[in-house]
């Protein structure tokens, strides 16, 4: 299937190069034009069939809403728009209606998989009507890990990035479970393996998970995780579901509790924190802040000694 792939970054570029190996015709675009197929939006449109299925892997808010304002101006009746980002699901609803109002199609496409998403596969949930997301399927299922896990056509438009605000509220919360963990063995005057500690606990117990195998990995490039400051930012998406939680009367402690453990964060220098800071960027190649202040890049997720199981990708 020939698809536009429009931001090469850290997750676009490596869903482009998965898509290719799956066979797939990928032009890519990105600002930085010396990984770009192409050198604009326009050449991109002329270079792909019609009609045309064009995937949008850009920062949420002003820098979406511009491309997809854009396409509308590029795009022809019957294409398709997919906003693979960080949208919220209320953009998704307003982008879909912009561009119906010209003929074309969209789906929002919530997209996990980090860094490693190349080598294992992306989770992806989807938003939109069954038609427009049928003759996506091959992209879908080229970029999917393997097995019969990994896709879910959530609902209609906004629903796929409404579950991907869910799925990663819950990862605030388990990770925020490790990093109180992690907090509370290293004040421990009884415990003196705490890395050896959750190593163990990687087989046979209940929370093993990749996360589990991440945090693991971090201790053991820095055991002591002395090499970090504890600060973590936060993509606005747990904001998002506290706000949804609000909305809807849901109760949400954990999640709510993990949010605003990463504001105290950017007040002071939190031993946990330094756990969240570690495994988003094991996951996610996220920019991490050294203890002497300095930002780093985020991690190059070697092909490495940690493969998620399927069902955590």
């Amino acid at each position: 299937m020939q698809i536009g792939m429009i931001g090469l970054g850290k997750m676009g570029g490596n869903m482009a190069e998965r898509l290719r190996r799956g066979g797939h015709d990928v032009v890519g675009y990105d600002h930085h034009r010396e990984v770009s197929d192409v050198g604009s939006l326009k050449e991109l449109v002329e270079r792909l069939e019609a009609p045309r299925a064009v995937w949008v892997m850009v920062p949420a808010g002003r820098p979406t809403q511009q491309t997809i304002d854009e396409l509308g101006r590029l795009l022809s009746e019957g294409d398709i728009v997919v906003d693979g980002g960080n949208s919220h699901y209320i953009d998704d609803q307003k982008h879909a209606a912009e561009l119906a109002e010209k003929g074309i199609s969209f789906v929002d496409c919530g997209v996990s998989g980090g860094v490693w998403g190349l080598q294992n596969g992306y989770a992806l949930m989807c938003g939109g009507d069954k038609a427009t997301v049928e003759p996506l399927m091959p992209v879908f299922e080229t970029l999917k890990p393997e097995g019969e896990n990994g896709f879910v056509h959530a609902g209609d438009v906004g629903a796929g990035h409404f579950a991907k605000m869910v799925h990663n509220g819950i990862e605030y919360g388990m990770m925020q479970a490790f990093a109180e963990g992690w907090e509370l063995l290293e004040a421990s005057d009884v415990v003196k393996d705490v890395r050896g500690s959750f190593a163990s606990w990687r087989d046979g117990t209940v929370i093993r998970s990749w996360l589990l195998d991440l945090l693991v990995r971090a201790l053991d490039d820095d055991e002591n995780l002395e090499n970090l400051r504890g600060y973590a930012q936060d993509s606005g998406e747990g904001r998002w579901t506290v706000q949804a939680a609000v909305d809807h009367a849901v109760p949400l402690p954990v999640i709510t509790a993990a949010l605003f453990a990463r504001f105290a964060s950017r007040q002071d220098d939190s031993p946990a924190m330094k756990v969240v800071a570690a495994l988003r960027n094991q996951f996610g190649g996220h920019a991490v802040t050294s203890a002497e202040g300095s930002t780093g890049k985020g991690a190059d997720a070697p092909g490495a000694d940690v493969t998620p199981p399927r069902e955590a990708q």
